[in-house]
């Protein structure tokens, strides 16, 4: 690539990069968290310590909103995880949508910038109750994520569903679910359609109440998620083709309990997270062409599989956990890191250990190198014995000498 070439796509890539928007607080982020966060978050309730109705109040939590750091803010890390999961936020409803989290994302990635004198408030739940009757059915069947290009035109979203013709039997098995805690809802009022979690009060009933599904056929939102369901419990819905949603998440179900409702064409939202659905569920998955949103994290999936529902759904959001990957690969290179940032440092302290104790040796072998150059001091005993010698090379004080004796002895014989 010449010069000339190179300072072009840097001029382009410079023009794009001023041209993109930066996150307006109030217009995109504000709504997001008024809508799904101050409800627990406020003054009155601080779940989990935090308040994110004000500024300051959301800055002192403890890494909630990292400024710069969208990866290392859990307000992002939360809104991330899938639909199911124990710690995901908000904890009720729907998750946010892929469009929701990447704003926050950005926002949070360009600083976080929230003006000080903006305080947030909780969406007002009697604004809802007082919209008229089409507006409350819209939102009522709004929790399924938009999906692009097909977006049902108003008053739409239950032309393809078929009414119970025997409006007695569904009766008789919604008052029996009622028996073992289960409540059977309307989804709004004057509307037939109607939703229900599944949570008898006796967990002994729980084959029982499932069993009682089949003959409610109004059900378009049905959560019937973390009850250990085997493949077969899945046959109680396979006639409830006017469901919209369908939560199965945290039950032990396999391709074969997929093989029982691949006929739920009508699905616009379908969580199978931490199920043990493999490759064997995609041609089923494929037929499912109203999905807007379908949840694979933690199944047995293989990005294969994903790649050819991908392409099969292209107008599906369909979440293998890739954020989840992201961050979790980026928690492993950064244990990597500091692993690596240990060992070496242990090393180095090794290295300094036995430089120190090589040092040592060294020392003490100067010394006793010099100790044996130095000329060694006679020994007592020896010392002693010279002493002895020389006393006894020395004549006594009372011996005379032989020239002396020799005078001595003329001397008398010259007397004699």
């Amino acid at each position: 690539m010449n010069r000339a070439v190179i300072l072009s796509t840097l001029a382009v890539s410079a023009l794009l990069t001023r041209a993109e928007d930066k996150i307006d607080f109030a217009r995109q982020i504000q709504p997001i968290l008024e809508k799904r966060c101050i409800e627990c978050h406020n003054a009155e309730k601080t779940k989990g310590d935090l308040r994110l109705d004000e500024k300051a109040e959301a800055l002192k939590a403890d890494k909630v909103i990292v400024a710069g750091k969208a990866d290392d803010s859990s307000l992002f890390k939360r809104v991330s995880l899938p639909a199911g999961h124990d710690d995901i936020m908000p904890p009720k409803g729907d998750p946010l949508t892929k469009e929701q989290i990447d704003l926050l994302k950005k926002w949070l990635n360009e600083g976080a910038t929230w003006p000080d004198d903006v305080k947030l408030k909780a969406a007002d739940p009697k604004a809802a109750e007082a919209a008229p009757a089409k507006e409350t059915e819209k939102k009522a069947t709004a929790a399924a994520p938009a999906r692009k290009g097909k977006k049902k035109a108003p008053g739409q979203e239950f032309a393809n569903l078929k009414p119970s013709q025997d409006t007695a039997r569904e009766q008789e098995a919604i008052k029996k679910l009622a028996a073992l805690g289960v409540s059977v809802r309307p989804i709004a009022q004057n509307l037939p359609w109607k939703e229900a979690t599944v949570r008898p009060q006796d967990t002994n009933k729980v084959g029982e109440a499932v069993a009682l599904l089949k003959d409610i056929p109004s059900l378009v939102d049905l959560n019937i998620a973390k009850l250990n369901l085997k493949d077969d419990d899945l046959k109680n819905i396979a006639e409830l083709t006017n469901l919209q949603r369908l939560h199965l998440e945290n039950n032990p179900i396999t391709d074969a309990g997929m093989a029982h409702i691949k006929g739920l064409v009508n699905l616009e939202y379908l969580n199978l997270y931490n199920t043990q659905v493999g490759d064997g569920s995609v041609d089923a998955l494929k037929g499912m062409t109203n999905l807007a949103a379908l949840y694979l994290w933690q199944t047995k999936v293989t990005d294969d599989a994903g790649e050819k529902l991908k392409a099969a759904l292209p107008d599906t959001m369909i979440n293998r956990g890739e954020e989840l990957k992201m961050l979790a690969k980026i928690e492993e290179q950064k244990k990597a890191e500091e692993a690596k940032k240990a060992e070496d440092k242990k090393k180095e302290e090794e290295k300094k250990k036995a430089d120190d104790a090589k040092k040592a040796e060294e020392a003490k072998k100067a010394e006793e190198k010099k100790k044996e150059e130095k000329p060694a001091e006679p020994k007592k005993e020896e010392a002693k014995k010279d002493e002895k010698n020389e006393d006894k090379a020395e004549p006594k004080k009372d011996e005379k000498k032989p020239e002396e004796k020799k005078e001595e002895k003329k001397s008398e014989e010259k007397k004699a």
